[in-house]
């Protein structure tokens, strides 16, 4: 064995191992960027009768309101959520919601049920969801149907 071989073995472990480390911090850093995903609803979005699902490949959001509380539930954990409530000129209300029990589970008191009283008046909403870097967004339109 002549020394170039010599020499290229018992470098061959140190490249080994600072490849393996090199595209490691690369994979964790690309995963570090926000990506957005767009959710769609799942037929008719309907949140006073608590049927309004929002999907995206095999993550999907329920939404509903009772008694004047807005809950979210996913079928994965989010980091945080927020709810937007779009008036007929564009005026957005944010409201921030707040874990409940776990991280499936989200929740704020908020105006849905005053503004959508009548059966047929659909309004305007959105929410975004956050998951270790992935947005998951939509805008949508809730209808109450009897």
């Amino acid at each position: 064995m002549n020394r170039h071989t010599k020499l290229a073995m018992l470098v061959m472990p140190f490249l080994a191992i600072g490849g393996y480390i090199a595209s490691d911090i690369y994979l964790e850093h690309d995963a570090e960027k926000d990506r957005i995903f767009q959710l769609s609803t799942y037929g008719h979005c309907d949140i006073i009768n608590q049927k309004c699902i929002l999907e995206s490949g095999d993550f999907q959001l329920n939404i509903s309101d009772e008694a004047g509380t807005t809950t979210v539930n996913s079928t994965f954990p989010l980091d945080s959520a927020t709810f937007f409530i779009v008036s007929s000129s564009n005026v957005v209300t944010a409201y921030p919601l707040g874990m409940s029990d776990s991280p499936y589970y989200w929740k704020s008191p908020t105006e849905l049920r005053e503004l959508i009283p009548n059966q047929g008046d659909s309004y305007k909403l959105r929410i975004i969801a956050n998951i270790k870097g992935g947005k998951y967004i939509s805008e949508f339109y809730s209808q109450t149907v009897k």
